[in-house]
């Protein structure tokens, strides 16, 4: 597997984010003895404080988080906040091919169990952050004590994605220059400022690096026949029995995963007798248009 890793001097001087990364080295699950890769992640707050772990989508990075963590960390909370591989400052695969749902998962989950060794967690994902973290939180539920799922799902395939997701798919498969700050802008409510625009373009230098974006649409099964739709029936399964709190912190303005929302009140038990929040004025990256908001949603979901 050929990895390109970004120049640290691309994540000078970021808008509102100066935490520190720290890095751990994951193995490829399917070539063990291969050359590992590096994940990067931050941190902030109490480090005795309960732990939410915060995971991203496609195609941001943990800036997406900034507004979250400095709430969570204010009240006491470890916020630990993952850059998938092929995003952020983790390291990135240069071929699309090399990215798999399963890639993913198990990246993560040998991130966040094997080398930070996270219990009892409380679980905050959106868009692909829900998809690859409540794979986490069926498989391993022993390690999770809540979830927060906000603008995300865990689709199976058996049921077509609304329109607005395929015409995202095929401008990010045609596009010949991948415009990452725009592409996040255009899940906003609200337009982004010249600064965060340039956070979320500094991870990807040039085209080649751009291939975890290029991937993601790729892997979300869209067939019931895709190769991850048993593993994730195999998740609703678990979750359709989960007990433990499960807050639904979903935005009013996101056309993509809206309708997903009642689904998961409907399905899982843990979201019984919870007042589900709707974050008004906030697109799909809720994070960017109401993220203290949402920080403080979980802050007190987490103290609660």
């Amino acid at each position: 597997m050929e990895i390109f890793r970004t120049s640290e001097d691309r994540f000078d001087d970021l808008a509102d984010f100066a935490h520190a990364p720290s890095y751990v080295e994951v193995a490829d699950p399917d070539d063990p003895d291969g050359v590992p890769l590096r994940m990067a992640y931050v941190e902030a707050g109490p480090g005795d404080g309960p732990v939410a772990l915060l995971l991203h989508g496609e195609p941001t990075w943990s800036y997406l988080y900034r507004h979250l963590i400095r709430v969570l960390a204010e009240a006491g909370v470890r916020a630990v906040a993952v850059d998938l591989v092929g995003f952020g400052r983790s390291d990135k695969p240069l071929a699309i091919g090399d990215h798999s749902f399963a890639r993913h998962v198990e990246w993560v989950r040998e991130a966040v169990f094997d080398h930070l060794d996270l219990r009892e967690v409380t679980l905050v994902g959106q868009d692909w952050g829900g998809l690859i973290g409540l794979r986490l939180v069926a498989e391993h539920p022993d390690r999770f004590s809540r979830v927060v799922a906000a603008n995300t799902g865990l689709p199976t395939g058996d049921h077509d994605m609304p329109e607005v997701w395929w015409s995202f798919r095929r401008a990010v498969e045609s596009a010949a220059v991948l415009d990452i700050g725009r592409l996040v802008e255009s899940g906003c409510v609200r337009a982004l400022a010249p600064a965060d625009r340039a956070a979320y373009d500094a991870p990807f230098p040039d085209e080649a690096s751009k291939a975890g974006p290029r991937a993601m649409p790729l892997l979300v099964p869209t067939r019931p026949d895709d190769p991850a739709t048993e593993a994730n029936r195999d998740a609703w399964s678990v979750l359709a029995r989960w007990q433990k709190p499960f807050l639904t912190a979903f935005s009013d303005s996101d056309p993509i995963t809206g309708a997903m929302a009642p689904v998961i009140r409907k399905l899982v038990p843990g979201c019984a007798g919870l007042p589900h929040p709707v974050l008004a004025d906030a697109g799909h990256f809720l994070q960017e248009d109401a993220g203290a908001e949402l920080g403080r949603v979980v802050a007190e979901f987490v103290r609660g």
